[in-house]
């Protein structure tokens, strides 16, 4: 009878996990989704869409101020930041180009987070979380909201660098708070060449992560969502760098994967312990490392080279950068994006450069099987997503086309909205998400 109970309440606990894990799988939660894996199959989204007449534009909501953090989105409800100039100063300047200099803004801001319903595009509520001038400059291509949010459907957590932590629930009371003081968040070589905060917070098991690289004391820290009490903090030697954490699994071991020029590696969840780490690749790091297949991929550009590289999931120790060897299954030395977070998706990766070319390669031997230039754009800062054997693929100047998911390149659709788009799409049952310069689109079939 005993042994009876016993199997009765472990299958209760395996359906209640397997219920929550399914939930979680449909939720784009953080930057670029579940895992920043950057898809979302069975999703029902059509490819085409237009602006001017309408069509297929279910709602579109203004957003004011200037924010390049990402839509994230649980159930119904969507979450997104942005900072409002008092005097209006949100001067944005997209392109190729070379200047290293900030912004000269002294304007006094407010850091918001806003919550809007999917389905309707009305807006929710919206909470004002700082205000103030801010402690750092930001590149003419940034902003003060960079940061994309996490949520775990309970709680909203919102990174601004030197602006603060905040966790507020799903309704909008805000729960806890944390200031770090100034992070410094600049060019290592100029440091006078600061460009903003851009690490995005993750959520996993009810644990907050940050990853903070900037010019003085760079940590990887761990809170508890429901209190926010510091879990562990963790020094980093590392430089400043703009890469989102995420998580991977080493067996039954959870471990956080990071980017980074001095130090990218794999640390314990549990205890923030250095897993393993390796040195070298773009001095100004930015894309999220992505996950699957019991490997880890990291690529980065700017300076002498711009790695892809394929690390295996069960990694350890001091780690040489190389196109090959113990625990890297394969790599390339060039190739990198400076920009883009790359697209794991049914056995190819493909990485999207800040020209707009879009390279596909066979992600287990890393053969590159093709490399073409998506559209007519001048550069294109938004990662790639993905649906149901469609990639999508946005540039500066508020394009968004399509791509035929496979070995072989083929441009299936071109869409305009308009606006800049500077922050990568998001995607949720039979919605597409896209923010430009000053509104937030629900794409869909369905009208609201």
């Amino acid at each position: 009878m005993k042994s009876i109970v016993i199997q009765i309440l472990l299958l209760f606990v395996f359906t209640a996990v397997t219920a929550q894990e399914t939930v979680t799988d449909q939720q784009w939660f953080m930057f670029r989704g579940h895992y920043a894996s950057g898809y979302l199959d069975n999703a029902n989204l059509c490819h085409t869409w237009n602006a001017g007449t309408g069509e297929n534009i279910a709602w579109k909501t203004a957003i004011p101020g200037l924010g390049h953090s990402s839509p994230v989105i649980w159930e119904d409800n969507i979450y997104v930041t942005t900072a409002v100039s008092h005097n209006g100063n949100d001067d944005l300047k997209t392109g190729i180009y070379g200047s290293i200099e900030p912004v000269n803004d002294s304007s006094a801001h407010e850091w918001m987070l806003y919550c809007i319903d999917k389905t309707t595009g009305n807006i929710n509520w919206k909470q004002t979380c700082h205000k103030g001038i801010p402690d750092q400059k930001r590149h003419p291509m940034s902003s003060h909201a960079n940061c994309t949010p996490a949520t775990n459907g309970k709680y909203v957590v919102a990174f601004f660098g030197s602006e603060g932590l905040y966790c507020f629930t799903n309704e909008g009371e805000l729960v806890w708070k944390h200031d770090f003081g100034e992070l410094k968040s600049a060019f290592f070589l100029a440091e006078t060449a600061e460009w903003e905060f851009a690490s995005s917070p993750l959520v996993h098991e009810n644990v907050v992560i940050i990853q903070c690289d900037v010019l003085e004391n760079s940590f990887l820290a761990a809170f508890d969502i429901n209190t926010g009490k510091e879990i562990w903090k963790m020094q980093r030697d590392e430089l400043p760098g703009w890469c989102t954490p995420n998580i991977y699994y080493d067996g039954a071991n959870t471990r956080i994967a990071v980017n980074g020029y001095k130090h990218r590696g794999g640390y314990d969840f549990l205890t923030g312990e250095e897993v393993w780490k390796m040195e070298g690749g773009g001095d100004i790091p930015i894309p999220t490392p992505v996950v699957g297949n019991n490997t880890i991929f990291f690529n980065s550009a700017h300076g002498k080279v711009s790695p892809i590289l394929a690390i295996q999931n069960n990694a350890r120790g001091n780690m040489e950068m190389a196109e090959e060897g113990e625990y890297i299954k394969w790599g390339k030395l060039r190739g990198g994006s400076y920009m883009g977070t790359m697209l794991l998706y049914n056995g190819y990766l493909y990485n999207a450069a800040w020209n707009g070319k879009l390279t596909c390669y066979d992600a287990h031997s890393g053969d590159e099987l093709y490399s073409e230039k998506v559209g007519d754009g001048n550069s294109y800062t938004a990662s790639p997503v993905a649906s149901d054997g469609v990639i999508f693929i946005a540039d500066n100047d508020g394009k968004v086309y399509a791509v035929k998911a496979g070995p072989q390149f083929r441009l299936m659709e071109e869409n305009i909205l308009n606006g800049q788009i500077m922050s990568t799409p998001a995607i949720s049952k039979n919605y597409l998400i896209i923010r430009t310069r000053n509104h937030l689109y629900g794409i869909s079939k369905l009208k609201s």
